[in-house]
């Protein structure tokens, strides 16, 4: 049975689509779901996917956190459900405390779009077990609000338990502390990151690479195993 994958749209979401194709590149079932929804409709994971929602006018992903349909996804996080947030999907979870610290404004205080350099550090989440440790991937990048930050305790609680999964590699675009490019829930179910995986599933686009296309095939087989 192929395992249905949610991609929630956002009033302000730019990349729904892409991730969409990236899941059913990867062999799975996308299923659009609309940020008003009140449940998941059945969906074995859920991808929040980058843009803008509501525009940031608040604070980036901010708003979105109140979405009907964040409450349903963070109770079911919470108690197993796969969720991966890329870029303003990160953001969004952080501002539902799924995942821990913030994003800032870029250091330079400029947009960043560019091919981006990232480590593995995690390779046993939900969504990198098609990676290995130490690999060193290619994945675009696009953002005003990259630079993730914590207090002392968090960061450190973070690299003691391995749970920074990504990190920028040969130059730290937006100013993150301890090159942090995404870090994942204490139970491996839930990733966030800043660059754009969905941008780098096929030779033709993105990075001309497909460095980005394990993340949706290792959601694909922990479900199977699961």
């Amino acid at each position: 049975m192929t395992a249905r994958i949610g991609v929630v749209t956002f009033p302000g979401s730019l990349d729904d689509r892409d991730t969409q194709r990236a899941i059913r590149l990867a062999g799975g079932e996308p299923v659009a779901l609309w940020h008003k929804d009140k449940d998941l409709h059945q969906v074995d994971a859920v991808v929040l996917c980058g843009g803008f929602s509501y525009g940031d006018y608040l604070r980036a992903g901010a708003i979105a956190r109140f979405s009907p349909v964040m409450e349903p996804l963070i109770e079911q996080a919470k108690a197993g459900l796969p969720v991966l947030g890329i870029c303003n999907g990160f953001q969004i979870l952080t501002e539902a405390h799924l995942l821990p610290g913030a994003m800032l404004g870029n250091d330079h205080l400029h947009f960043i779009c560019r091919d981006q350099k990232l480590r593995v550090e995690n390779a046993e989440t939900a969504w990198t077990g098609d990676y290995t440790a130490g690999q060193e991937i290619h994945i675009p990048l696009k953002n005003m609000d990259g630079r993730y930050v914590a207090d002392r305790y968090t960061l450190d609680k973070l690299e003691a338990e391995g749970r920074v999964a990504f990190r920028y590699v040969d130059l730290n675009p937006n100013g993150s502390l301890n090159d942090i490019a995404g870090i994942t829930n204490e139970a491996g179910n839930v990733v966030g990151l800043m660059p754009h995986p969905e941008h780098a599933v096929e030779p033709l686009i993105g990075t001309g690479r497909t460095d980005g296309l394990p993340f949706f095939t290792s959601i694909l087989k922990k479900l199977v195993t699961a």
